[in-house]
C-alpha cells in the first residue's frame, strides 16, 4: 500500500465516498483477509480521534451497502458479490448493456431494469450481484458518476399535447419526451437537437427540450450539422466570437510592416487542393548567389490578430481543430480570419511567421532563420496546375516551380536514404453537385507537387523543433508539444514477417534503423500492383508505433 497523507486532515462529509473508494481499494488488495478498524486506519494513515469516527461511519456505510462482510465484531473483509467497481456504461438498443471497470477486467451485463438509466459512455459506480448458475456475472448501477452525453439528435413528431424525439443514435432505445413549451420554434418533422435535462426514475422517457432546429431531413446542409452536433462538434460560431472577429481591421498597420522582413517583391506562390478555401502556407524563391537559393516557408501569422486569452483564443482553444467534412472545412478560427485576414490569397499584403532556408543546387542546407515576414502571394495555384508545371515545363512561373521541385526531390531523396519509410496510401476523395451530393468517387493520388509541399512543411518544422529543442548552457528546456513517432517493436516486425512469408515476401527485422527502413520501403516498392499490395501496406502500417503528440522529443522514426 502505498503511503498516503493523513486523511483525518483531508477527508470531511463531501468527501465521504473518497474515502469509501480507499477502504474498498485497500480491501481489494487484500481481498481473502479480515481487518479491524484500527489496522485499515493505519493502512491508509488515518490518525486522531475525528479520523477514526468518520472510518468507523464509512465501515457502517459499505457494510449496510454489502460492499464489506462483518465477519466478526469490528472486522471486515471485501464482500465480493457486493463488490462496487467505477467504470464506463455501454448502452445497446436492444438492452444488452455492459459495464467496462476502469481495471479493463472482464466486461459485466447490466440488464435495462439495473441500469438506472445509464446512458452510453456515463461514469458509473456499479454493484456486482450474486452469479446464477451458467449465467454472465450481472451488476447493477448503484450512481451515475458523470454523463457523457445529454444532446441526441432525431426528428421531431409533435403531437396535441406533447412531442417525442425520435433519435437518430442507436444507443438509446427511448425516445426523448419533450414538452410543447420546449420546443423553441420546432415543428413536426423537422431533424433537431434536443437536451435531456431529466430522466425520473420510474419513468420509460427521459424528458427534454429542443436546443437547435438543424433543418428538414435530407437536406445536406441539415444532416452535415446533424452529423456534428451528434458528436458534440461545433457547426456555427458564437455570435459574440464572430463579431469580435469583424472588429479587427483589414489594414495592416505600416508600424508592424517596419518591424518583418518585407518578401513583398520576392516571388511567392501558394500550392493547394483545387476545392480549399483557406490559404495557410506558401512557398517563395530567389537566387541570392550563382550558387545558392533562397526557399521561405511562410505560414500566417495568427498570433497578430488573437490575442492570448481573448475571445476568439478562448474558442478556438475550445475546438482545438479545424474539422473537414467532405464538402465543407468547419475552421477552428471564425471565417474572417481563416478565409480572410490570415488566408495567403495572392495580390494581397499578409503577415507571416517564416522560416527561410540558403540551400546550394544539392538541397543542402546552409543557413535558416526563424523570422516575422510580410508577403504578397503572386499566384495560388492548385497541386493539379503546379503537377502540369512539372510535367511539361511550360506554364506561368515555371522556372521557379521547376527549381523548387528539384530541391523538394533532393530532400526526399536524403529523407528515405536516411531511413524514412515510403508510406503513399491512396484517399478517396467525391466530386459533389452543386447541392453536395455525390456524383462520382476517385483516388487521389501523391504526385510530384504534393511532395514539393510535403518535403518544404516537413523541413521547416523539423528546423522549428531542433531551434526550440535546443538548451543553452545553463538553461532549463522549453516546455513544448512535439509530433513524435517511436521505433516499431520489434515483435511486430517478427510478425509482419511470418504474415508476409506466404506472399513470398521478407524483410529485415534486425539491425540499424536505415537497414530496417530500406527493407520495409523494398516491400513496399515490390508488392505494388500486386493482388496483396494493399493488404500488405495496411498490415505494415499497424505494424508502426503510432504518432502522438509528447513533450519528449523522441525523433519521428517514420519520416
Amino acid at each position: 500500500m502505498s503511503k498516503r497523507t493523513s486523511v483525518a486532515e483531508t477527508v470531511s462529509k463531501p468527501k465521504k465516498k473518497e474515502l469509501e473508494q480507499l477502504v474498498v481499494d485497500f480491501l481489494t488488495e487484500n481481498k481473502d483477509k479480515q481487518f479491524n478498524y484500527k489496522q485499515i486506519a493505519a493502512a491508509l494513515n488515518i490518525r486522531g480521534e475525528e479520523g477514526r469516527r468518520v472510518l468507523v461511519k464509512a465501515l457502517d456505510r459499505l457494510r449496510d451497502y454489502d460492499v464489506l462482510l462483518e465477519t466478526s465484531r469490528g472486522r471486515y473483509r471485501l464482500n465480493n458479490r457486493g463488490l462496487i467497481l467505477e467504470g464506463r456504461f455501454e448502452r445497446r438498443s436492444n438492452g444488452k448493456n455492459f459495464f467496462v471497470p476502469d481495471d479493463d477486467a472482464n466486461i459485466i451485463y447490466i440488464p435495462e431494469r439495473n441500469s438506472k438509466h445509464a446512458m452510453n459512455g456515463d461514469r458509473v459506480r456499479v454493484q456486482l450481484l450474486a452469479k446464477r448458475k451458467r449465467a454472465d456475472t450481472e451488476g447493477a448501477v448503484v450512481e451515475i458518476l458523470e454523463r457523457a452525453q445529454t444532446r441526441f439528435v432525431g426528428v421531431l413528431e409533435v403531437q396535441k399535447y406533447f412531442a417525442f424525439l425520435v433519435m437518430d443514435s442507436k444507443f438509446l432505445a427511448n425516445d426523448i419526451f419533450i414538452p410543447t413549451d420546449e420546443l423553441n420554434g420546432a415543428g413536426n418533422g423537422d431533424k433537431v437537437l434536443v437536451e435531456i435535462v431529466e430522466w425520473p426514475e420510474k419513468a420509460n422517457n427521459p424528458v427534454g427540450k429542443v436546443i437547435d432546429v438543424l433543418g428538414k431531413p435530407g437536406d445536406n446542409t441539415t444532416e452535415m450539422h446533424a452529423i456534428l452536433a451528434q458528436y458534440g462538434l461545433p457547426y456555427r460560431y458564437p455570435g459574440d466570437v464572430e463579431k469580435a472577429a469583424e472588429l479587427i481591421p483589414e489594414k495592416i498597420d505600416e508600424k508592424e510592416i517596419a518591424l518583418r522582413e518585407d518578401f513583398r517583391d520576392v516571388f511567392t506562390i501558394t500550392i493547394d487542393p483545387k476545392d480549399a478555401k483557406d490559404f495557410d502556407d506558401a512557398l517563395s524563391l530567389r537566387k541570392i548567389s550563382p550558387t545558392l537559393w533562397e526557399v521561405g516557408v511562410h505560414i500566417a501569422d495568427v498570433t497578430h490578430y488573437v490575442r492570448q486569452g481573448d475571445i476568439i483564443d478562448k474558442e478556438a482553444e475550445n475546438r482545438a481543430t479545424s474539422i473537414y467534412l467532405v464538402d465543407r472545412t468547419i475552421p477552428m478560427l471564425p471565417e474572417r480570419l481563416s478565409n480572410g485576414l490570415c488566408s495567403l490569397r495572392p495580390k494581397e499584403d499578409k503577415l507571416c511567421f517564416s522560416v527561410i532556408f540558403e540551400l546550394n543546387e544539392y538541397a543542402e542546407i546552409k543557413k535558416s532563420r526563424i523570422v516575422r515576414t510580410v508577403i504578397n502571394s503572386d499566384s495560388r495555384l492548385t497541386y493539379e496546375e503546379a503537377q502540369t508545371v512539372i510535367e511539361t515545363g511550360k506554364g506561368d512561373f515555371s522556372s521557379e516551380i521547376l527549381v523548387m521541385n528539384s530541391l523538394a526531390q533532393k530532400l526526399r531523396e536524403k529523407r528515405f536514404a536516411n531511413g524514412a519509410i515510403n508510406f503513399e496510401r491512396y484517399e478517396v476523395k467525391f466530386n459533389l453537385d452543386e447541392k453536395g451530393k455525390p456524383l462520382g468517387v476517385y483516388f487521389k493520388e501523391s504526385k510530384e507537387a504534393n511532395h514539393l509541399i510535403e518535403e518544404f512543411m516537413l523541413l521547416a518544422n523539423r528546423t522549428v523543433a531542433e531551434f526550440i529543442g535546443k538548451v543553452p548552457k545553463g538553461k532549463h528546456a522549453k516546455a513544448f508539444v512535439y509530433r513524435i513517432h517511436d521505433i516499431p517493436d520489434s515483435e511486430k516486425l517478427d510478425t509482419l514477417n511470418a504474415f508476409i512469408l506466404r506472399f513470398g515476401h521478407k524483410i529485415k527485422t534486425e539491425g540499424n534503423k536505415v537497414e530496417v527502413a530500406k527493407s520495409i520501403n523494398s516491400l513496399l516498392d515490390k508488392v505494388q500492383g500486386r493482388p496483396e499490395e494493399n493488404l500488405v501496406e495496411t498490415i505494415a502500417i499497424r505494424t508502426m508505433s503510432k504518432a502522438v503528440y509528447s513533450t519528449k522529443n523522441v525523433g519521428h522514426y517514420g519520416l
